[in-house]
Parts: C-alpha cells; sequence; structure tokens
C-alpha cells in the first residue's frame, strides 16, 4: 500500500486541529480503498495559544499524527518547505488547517494523480465569498499585474492546497532559495499540472492571520521572485522623466528668448523638484526591494529551525 503524507502548515490553529483531524478521517476510507495509507503532519509554525499541546495529545491516540515545531515564526513558506522536507510519502498534499480546504477533494485528487497520470493536482477558487471586496479586488488586481511581469504563469484563485508525485515534491525541494513564493514555485517546476476547482469555503473556527498589509507584502515577494519587469520599469521611468524635463527646459529657454519672461516663480520649481525626488525615490525603492532579497539569499540562512519533533 502506497502513502499519502498530509502536511498541514498551522498558526494559532488551536480551535481547528482536532476538527481538521475528524475530517480527514471522513476520507480516509475512500482513500484506503484506492490503496492509500495516511500520515498526518502539523507544522507548528510559532504559534502562542495551544496548538502543539492540541496536536501531542492527537499522537497519542494516533500515531499516524506527527509534529514538527519551529522554534519561532518563520511563515507559512517555510511550514510549507519544512513539511515537504520531513515526508515520506509516496505523495504528498499541502492542506490549510482552517478548512477551507476541503478534504473531500482528496480522492478526486488522488484519481487524477493514479489514473491520468498527472504529477501535481492543484486547486483554484472560482468564487471569494465571504472574502471582503476590497481584498478580493487588490488580489484580482494582482494575478493580473504579476502574469502580465511574469514568464511563470501564477493562476488567479489558486490555493497552497495541492497533492504532488514524490518526484514533484522532490523538485520543489531543489529550489532552495530563502525567500520563497509556493504559488510561483509550483508552477515553475514544471511537470504536468491539473487543476480543481470549487467554491470558496470560509474558515470554520478562528480569524485569518493574513491582514490587508501581510498580503501587500507577500505580494511584493511573489513579484520580486518571479520577475525582473519592476527593474525595467524603474529604468523607462527614469528615461522618460529625464526626456520630459528636457523638453520643460527647452520650453523655459525658448520663452526666455522670445518674451524676454524670466522663469516664473518658485512654487512650480518646488513642484517640479518634488515630482523628481519621488521618482527616484520610487525607483530606488524597487532596485532596495531586489537588493534586500539578494542580502538575505546570500547569508544563507536556514529556512527554518526546528524546536520539537514528533
Amino acid at each position: 500500500m502506497k502513502t499519502l503524507s498530509i502536511v498541514v502548515p498551522c498558526y494559532n490553529e488551536e480551535p481547528n486541529i482536532t476538527d481538521f483531524y475528524e475530517e480527514i478521517l471522513k476520507v480516509a476510507p475512500a482513500l484506503e480503498e484506492q490503496g492509500l495509507a495516511l500520515t498526518l503532519t502539523y507544522v507548528d509554525d510559532g504559534s502562542t495559544d495551544g496548538t502543539a499541546e492540541a496536536v501531542r495529545a492527537l499522537h497519542t491516540r494516533d500515531e499516524r499524527v506527527h509534529l514538527l515545531r519551529f522554534s519561532r515564526n518563520f511563515g507559512k513558506e517555510a511550514a510549507i518547505y519544512a513539511g515537504l522536507e520531513k515526508s515520506t510519502g509516496d505523495y504528498v498534499v499541502v492542506m490549510d488547517c482552517d478548512l477551507q480546504d476541503p478534504p473531500a477533494l482528496l480522492p478526486e485528487m488522488y484519481r487524477l494523480i493514479a489514473e491520468e497520470g498527472y504529477d501535481s493536482v492543484g486547486t483554484r477558487r472560482v468564487t471569494r465569498k465571504g472574502e471582503p471586496p476590497v481584498r478580493s479586488f487588490f488580489a484580482r488586481r494582482f494575478y493580473r499585474w504579476i502574469n502580465r511581469m511574469s514568464r511563470t504563469e501564477i493562476v488567479d484563485g489558486a490555493r497552497d492546497y495541492r497533492m504532488m508525485t514524490r518526484q514533484f515534491a522532490d523538485a520543489v525541494l531543489e529550489v532552495k532559495e530563502y525567500n520563497r513564493f509556493s504559488k510561483g514555485i509550483f508552477s515553475w517546476v514544471g511537470f504536468n499540472n491539473k487543476w480543481l476547482e470549487y467554491e470558496n469555503v470560509e474558515r470554520r473556527k478562528g480569524e485569518t492571520k493574513w491582514s490587508f498589509r501581510k498580503l501587500f507584502v507577500y505580494a511584493v515577494e511573489g513579484m520580486v521572485a518571479f520577475s525582473t519587469a519592476p527593474l525595467a520599469f524603474a529604468s523607462v521611468f527614469g528615461v522618460v522623466c529625464c526626456i520630459l524635463a528636457l523638453i520643460f527646459l527647452l520650453v523655459i529657454f525658448i520663452r526666455a528668448l522670445v518674451m524676454g519672461d524670466p522663469t516664473p516663480g518658485w512654487p512650480s520649481m518646488v513642484c517640479i523638484i518634488l515630482l523628481v525626488s519621488g521618482v527616484q525615490m520610487f525607483c530606488i525603492g524597487i532596485v532596495g526591494q531586489y537588493l534586500s532579497k539578494t542580502y538575505l539569499e546570500v547569508k544563507k540562512r536556514p529556512i527554518y529551525l526546528l524546536r520539537e519533533e514528533l
């Protein structure tokens, strides 16, 4: 019998630990009929509540339940990497603990891999029911922009919920960069992928840990990780501003020759200075983003550190 390793990143998800486990047990018989034995690994990303204790309690009841506990909060991307690295199954699936990733899809995901020859089966939401309108608007803009800037396709509504073969998981682990953006990495490694669509499911308990600010930072990291277009944009923007500056200087020079009128007042000059300074700072900020990512990469710090492993 082959093994399916379920990797569950979690941060302060104590109320959902047992509920998630029970939902997995409901689909376990269907998976066993397909010839799959389950292992379940919760990756505690430095939680400050009783997440680790809840997983330990499950471990005492069921030896198939395992715990990876970080020394501090390293982020979901690090948790996904750790879970993939420690998993030993013939197939691996990444799922969120809040039950927004329906476990009922697991048998169909495995069927697509086993019978139709796909290397991975990802999931994408076709609706954003229950999500704030502002967040939905900017999420759609993000996917549109990044797909225009990057050669790596990032599917709109894509979730981290994905089942993959061992070969696919090992390929993802070969990408050892510190600044990780899994949605892009899953696409970048290639292979034969299939998408399952489903309507959005709201989290069962607790509140999302993804604030608008965190999502914005995550979106910027994704753009920087999979596109150099912002650098090209900064260069073009700088050239355009230089051309405009030359045109304005020419207009002022001609006006002074024809009308004998000195350059009028300082307010316009202040506005121009502020505009040019703002453009410079904006372009420096873009370069700074890439430089900061390079700085973190060359340090070669570990992606995560474990405090406990069960």
